[in-house]
Formats: C-alpha cells, structure tokens, sequence
C-alpha cells in the first residue's frame, strides 16, 4: 500500500466533501452534535485549498482523509477552561481542523500516519506546537488525538458559545 499526504487543490474538493459527509453521518449515528448544523461547507473547504491549508491523504492514488492545518493562531484557543495551554517559549502554533478519513478506509491506522505528517509540515514550517480540539463526546477522536501524542489540556468553546464545548489538546515538538 502507497499513502502520502499532499496539498489538497480544488479538483479535490468532491472527494473532500464527500469523506466530511461521510463523517457528519457517523457522527449524527453515534448522537455527537459535532458537526450536525451544516458545517464545514464546501466553501470552508475550499477557503483552506485557496489559502494552502488543506491535506489530503492519498492511499493507492485515492483520497482516503482530509484536513486542515491552520497556521494563524485560533480564535477559539485563547481561552481555555478547566486547565491551560502548557507553556512554552513558542508561542505560535498550529491547530488541525475538519479532520476525517473516509469510510472504506477505517481501522487501517491511517489516521496515526496523518496525523504524523501533519505533525512533520507543522515542524518544517517552524511551529513546535499543535493543538486540536473536538467535542466532549467524540470518543473515537479523542482517543485518536491522545494516541497521536496530544495531551488533553482542557475545554474551549467554539464562538465563546457555552453548548459548544470541546476538550482541547496539545502537543510540543522538541
């Protein structure tokens, strides 16, 4: 099996949205309201191929996952609730976003090796440090989170909204 990871462009967007589909559908039947109103819409995705921030994993020259490596500092990230953001001299970071892998391809342990790259694009381009959130009863993606090496560091809330609540992790790079 060939898998890389590689920046997603515009003819990648069907496939994209479909795999986000495909999540928002396990999502709704394991009852997690994480993404049930309607976003992430193609225009989010295509807002992240335009300004360079979207991965896409490609196993045996098919798209199996997306995401989105942002590399401006969340909005969502500067509060946090219930612990803090370990300190660290760097300050910027990187945060991954609308992160999925498609049906046909779970159980693979395709998301370590995606969130593996990730981790590696992060470095190269000079952020250490990575943080990601997800909500509180998202199991499967924490558990995927804390096995990539993310540390749970506490809550944040999406648009300082309080029914939007999501445990936030973190990682440093040495």
């Amino acid at each position: 099996m060939s898998k890389y990871i590689r920046q997603a462009t515009s003819a990648d967007l069907p496939a994209m949205m479909a795999i986000i589909e495909q999540a928002k559908t396990a999502l709704a039947a394991d009852q997690i309201p994480q993404w049930q109103d309607g976003y992430p819409q193609s225009v989010d995705l295509q807002a992240d191929i335009d300004a360079k921030l979207a991965w896409v994993l490609i196993v045996d020259g098919q798209i199996a996952g997306t995401a989105t490596l942002l590399t401006t500092p969340d909005p969502n990230y500067a509060q946090i609730s219930d612990g803090s953001w370990k300190a660290t001299t760097h300050h910027r970071y990187t945060s991954i976003h609308r992160i999925a892998i498609a049906n046909g391809y779970h159980g693979q342990h395709l998301a370590d090796f995606y969130f593996s790259n990730l981790m590696t694009i992060s470095y190269q381009l000079g952020f250490p440090q990575i943080r990601i959130d997800t909500h509180l009863s998202n199991k499967r993606m924490q558990h995927v989170i804390t096995k990539a090496g993310f540390d749970y560091r506490g809550v944040i809330y999406i648009d300082h909204q309080p029914d939007e609540a999501r445990n936030a992790y973190q990682i440093l790079l040495p």
